[in-house]
């Protein structure tokens, strides 16, 4: 596992050593958690921005709207 030095408050120095009390054995394994957490955040915002631009692109394009209806002829609803 890589090591690296950063810095941070003192309200999350005191979060860190807490970390027995939320169910991790120590506080990189806290830390780690809380990184890998905000990182699925960050994707699923960025996801929810693309299908956001995706949906605005898609009701004014009355092409594509008439291309999915004849791609979903068939499928179960």
């Amino acid at each position: 596992m890589i090591q690296a030095k950063f810095s941070v408050e003192e309200s999350q120095v005191h979060f860190l050593r807490d970390h027995e009390k939320y169910g991790f054995k120590d506080k990189s394994s806290l830390l780690r958690a809380a990184v890998d957490h905000y990182r699925v955040e960050l994707e699923l915002e960025q996801l929810k921005l693309s299908a956001s631009a995706y949906s605005a692109i898609y009701s004014k394009d009355n092409d594509l709207q008439d291309l999915t209806e004849a791609a979903l002829n068939g499928w179960p609803k």
